[in-house]
């Protein structure tokens, strides 16, 4: 018996370590198999789903032109901020719709490329269900001023043409100034991210820290210009200039106002209007205007506009002659002219007697504020002092307009007799109208786009119109897909080291099993 235990004692031993052995083969292979697994089936389960996308399109009537945005956003992602963007830009060739107020029969035609363009890029699965919207500005609020029954034709006519696309046209409208104003604020902030606050990867715990100030939004167009801004714990005193918004889960208390005529174009037509009340001949030396440059004018052209008609006067002559002298200083003279300063029945005012509190932060100035400093190039940030901005501007008013036509020969001869007079009335709205400083002009940032999408206020009206911009802070995985599959990558690592371990540990025969003596 003794003999047979000192016998069997060292098999076992040895069966127990073969046995051993060959299970923790088994059972590293089977981890091994199931690890890989986990990282499969994490891999497959949770990759981004195919793009499921959606479209809209927006018409902006301008004053002078038509231009239609074509946008796309994921449709599993549209209450997020900064997920729409800009398809494409379509611009309308012709003049603005007011100016078919006496033609309505011709819209659909002048419509028509832009919108054949329009069913091109969508695709025509999603026709049917990408909502378009026409909002018009300030030269059909002019028209409706002059005539409400050709306006209301003239909206006719384009919801007539618009309602045989294919789209699910939701509607043409005239939106007021204040409208304008807002969206444009909107459009800015959207498309700069300043709506929401950067989070941590876990989401759950904010970073105060990078909470960000909102821009404010300086809009130019052909027939008025826009100035809307949330100021720093002051009050807004006149009413009708306040906007109360909540936008994901903050409040907003923002000033905005709409100066009607005060646009780039029709304040060129006071101007002339106004001048040209002191010439006792048919000649009107502008110095707006280059040295040498000569156009003539319609007295009925002139007053056809209301922004003109304070400015009426009965004249011997039924059109007259610009001859330009390019003299900044007086042609500045001759703008502020234009800006009633005095009267304020407020704490402080803008022009006009207009409430206006005082600027704060930065501002992103677009549409003609960004088109006309673009070409006199002074959009660089390095450009930030008012003597640098006059001096530059001066530069190009003085030069003979033999030598500017030669110099630019691709831009239509219109806009570029005007490229003087409207950058020196920008600079006299900006310091004068709306009292930028030196201190704050640096913080006014010229931008045509923001991340490939146009700064205007389309993009804003069609987030609004839709309920892309929720009240409160929209609810989202505590992890992002990256997130998770690092994480599952490392737990799944961390098994195989353990594992590992174990098949170590387990091979010693000290620590697991005791020989049989």
């Amino acid at each position: 018996m003794w003999q047979e235990a000192v016998t069997t004692g060292p098999l076992n031993s040895e069966v127990k370590r073969f046995c051993s052995k060959n299970i923790l083969v088994i059972l590293g292979f089977s981890s091994v198999a199931a690890v890989i697994a986990l990282i499969a089936v994490g891999l497959t389960q949770n990759k981004p789903l195919p793009e499921n996308v959606k479209y809209g399109i927006v018409l902006d009537a301008g004053s002078s032109h038509t231009s239609l945005y074509i946008y796309k956003w994921p449709a599993e992602k549209e209450n997020d901020t900064g997920v729409v963007h800009q398809l494409e830009e379509c611009k309308v060739k012709g003049p603005g719709i007011s100016k078919y107020a006496q033609k309505p029969d011709e819209i659909d035609t002048y419509l028509a490329e832009c919108m054949q363009r329009s069913s091109e890029v969508i695709p025509m699965s999603q026709h049917h269900e990408t909502p378009v919207y026409l909002g018009a500005t300030a030269g059909m609020r002019l028209l409706r001023m002059e005539s409400e029954q050709l306006a209301e034709r003239v909206l006719a006519e384009v919801s007539k043409s618009l309602s045989n696309y294919p789209f699910d046209f939701q509607g043409a409208r005239i939106i007021t100034g204040q409208e304008e104003g807002a969206y444009g604020w909107i459009t800015v902030n959207y498309l700069l991210g300043r709506f929401t606050q950067k989070s941590g990867w876990l989401y759950f715990i904010p970073y105060k820290k990078h909470s960000q100030e909102t821009f404010g939004a300086l809009d130019l167009g052909g027939a008025s210009t826009q100035i809307t801004f949330v100021p720093s714990n002051y009050s807004i005193e006149s009413p009708e200039n306040a906007l109360e918004f909540r936008l994901y889960g903050k409040d907003y208390t923002v000033y905005t106002h709409s100066f009607l005529c005060y646009g780039k174009d029709q304040a060129l037509w006071q101007k002339l209007a106004k001048d040209i009340q002191d010439s006792s001949s048919r000649t009107l030396r502008d110095p707006c205007f280059h040295p040498g440059y000569e156009k003539m004018v319609n007295m009925s052209e002139l007053y056809k506009t209301p922004c003109t008609k304070r400015f009426e006067k009965t004249l011997p002559f039924d059109q007259f002659q610009i001859q330009g002298t390019g003299d900044y200083q007086k042609c500045q003279q001759s703008i502020l002219e234009l800006f009633n300063t005095s009267y304020c029945p407020y704490s402080q005012c803008a022009f006009n007697g207009v409430f206006l509190p005082p600027l704060h932060g930065s501002f992103g100035a677009f549409s003609a504020f960004y088109f006309v400093m673009d070409f006199l190039n002074m959009t660089s940030s390095e450009i930030s002092s008012q003597e640098r901005m006059v001096e530059m501007i001066e530069n190009f008013c003085s030069r003979p307009w033999e030598e500017v036509r030669s110099s630019f020969p691709r831009v239509k001869e219109k806009y570029l007799s005007e490229y003087c007079f409207s950058g020196a009335y920008i600079l006299s709205l900006l310091l004068q109208g709306y009292h930028f400083t030196d201190s704050s002009w640096k913080h006014i940032h010229f931008m045509g786009k923001i991340q490939d999408s146009d700064a205007g206020w389309t993009l804003g009206y069609m987030l609004n119109l839709t309920n892309m911009i929720p009240a409160e802070q929209p609810t989202v995985a505590p992890l992002t897909h990256s997130t998770y599959i690092f994480l599952m990558v490392l737990f799944s690592l961390i098994l195989v080291v353990v594992v590992i371990t174990g098949m170590i540990l387990w091979n010693k025969p000290s620590y697991v099993w005791k020989d049989t003596v």
